[in-house]
């Protein structure tokens, strides 16, 4: 299966020649848009053979989205008040900056969160340096291409060298908008021995609607610097109607620690992909996803994460709860390099049916080039819940129901606590609780 459909969809209405020349982009940039829509035009759908099988692109019709042309910032967007605890806010829905807000901390500190345009005007050399050669996105990835050719949007998230923001960047996005769709890049760099935490939101925007389909695709671009430490958390709860597509790439140097924890709720169809460059020695991933899906809901939910410097760890775990007619897809890859003495590292794919017609697949998958290793695993189990452990919970005086519920949720908190404001964890529980009235147990 190849990407022609997705390219024949968007064809007179992604330029990127116009969309460049719209937005007065420099001849560097125009170029970088270029050579993605060439690899488009040549990459197939699936990269990786083993997971070819289930790339099921039906429920995604492109056919009926028309991408903005391009985001404005409204003028009131400075007046937003931060969220608590929150050291930024950058909300963008559908196709306008609703608010751009940052601390005094932040601002002191020379951190920067703004869109690629106003960078520009002020620090062009910060993007620039960031995204030039394409680096910070897989090249054999057509999705990831897409974004790079044919965003009418990018986001540049700065910390200098040396500064710790406590509280966390905030980036919201609203979609949902029937037949409309927004193409967007998001850039993460942090210098030597900065620290930060990112809580990205995906909400439907309050004009959303299922009548035609809509469309988020975007990217999450990471540099971490030697020493820096990142933490992103992100929380997707887009309506049914809605199509999200979302490469999240990151590069990690010397003793650099990242740690993700993605929650996908909402959306109809939903493919995200998350590559871990583990370069420098001593670098550390930990990387927790889970889907939560019911209806004809579709996740397709890949991690790829390759070992390149020596002693480093990556510690992978997708999680999924499935009900109704939903269906998810987990796959991963962890590659070890020649170079990669030392390196420790697991994947971990596991997922709950909760009705019969429900349907899950987990693909982990190991590549190891080095035999001189700490660890090398993997581990996925698909399957209903547990009757050992429902029957202990009922022993102890919970109801069936009850006792199902509180495994579920408990299968699901490890991200749901790694989220960074109280409100968003608060938020994504009662997400959660939300999908529940609809499960149907599994007979035994």
């Amino acid at each position: 299966m190849t990407l022609a459909p997705l390219k024949l969809a968007f064809a007179g209405r992604v330029d990127a020649k116009s969309i460049a020349r719209d937005h007065h982009e420099p001849g560097w940039l125009l170029d970088e848009r270029l050579d993605a829509a060439r690899l488009v035009a040549s990459l197939p759908g699936e990269s990786n053979p083993l997971f070819t099988p289930y790339l099921d692109l039906r429920p995604l019709r492109l056919h009926e989205v028309h991408p903005y042309p391009r985001v404005t910032h409204l003028p009131e967007a400075g007046d937003a008040p931060l969220p608590a605890g929150a050291g930024a806010l950058l909300h963008i829905e559908e196709d306008r900056v609703r608010a751009h807000v940052l601390s005094d901390e932040a601002r002191a500190a020379g951190v920067v969160v703004d869109t690629f345009q106003n960078v520009f005007r002020r620090r062009p050399e910060l993007v620039r340096k960031a995204i030039e050669g394409g680096r910070t996105l897989p090249p054999d990835d057509a999705f990831a291409q897409v974004a790079r050719t044919a965003s009418v949007v990018g986001v540049l998230v700065h910390v200098p060298a040396g500064v710790t923001l406590e509280a966390p960047i905030v980036l919201r996005w609203g979609a949902g908008v029937s037949g409309r769709g927004l193409i967007s890049r998001t850039v993460v760099v942090l210098g030597d021995g900065a620290r930060a935490s990112l809580l990205e939101e995906h909400v439907a925007s309050p004009g959303a609607s299922d009548a035609t389909q809509s469309l988020w695709w975007g990217t999450l671009e990471v540099q971490l610097g030697a020493r820096a430490m990142l933490d992103v958390a992100g929380e997707q709860d887009f309506h049914h109607g809605t199509s999200m597509i979302v490469n999240r790439h990151a590069t990690l140097e010397r003793d650099a620690t990242l740690r993700w924890a993605m929650a996908n709720v909402g959306g109809g169809f939903v493919r995200s992909r998350i590559d871990n460059q583990l370069v420098g020695r001593a670098s550390s991933v930990r990387q927790v996803e889970i889907g939560f899906g019911g209806g004809a809901q579709l996740f397709d939910l890949t991690s790829y994460t390759r070992h390149i410097g020596e002693d480093t760890t990556g510690d992978l775990l997708s999680k999924g709860v499935f009900l109704d007619r939903a269906r998810g897809y987990f796959k991963g890859l962890i590659d070890i390099e020649r170079t990669a003495k030392g390196t420790d590292s697991f994947l971990g794919e596991f997922a709950m049916l909760l009705t019969r017609k429900a349907r899950s697949v987990a693909i982990p998958s190991l590549e190891i080039d080095q035999p001189d290793v700490r660890r090398a695993s993997h581990a996925s189990s698909v399957g209903p819940i547990d009757e050992t452990q429902i029957f202990y919970l009922m022993s102890r005086g919970l109801s069936r129901e009850e006792a199902r519920k509180s495994i579920v949720l408990g299968f699901l908190e490890p991200v749901v606590a790694r989220i960074p404001l109280g409100d968003a964890q608060d938020r994504l529980r009662r997400l959660l609780e939300d999908k529940w009235p609809a499960a149907e147990p599994v007979a035994a």
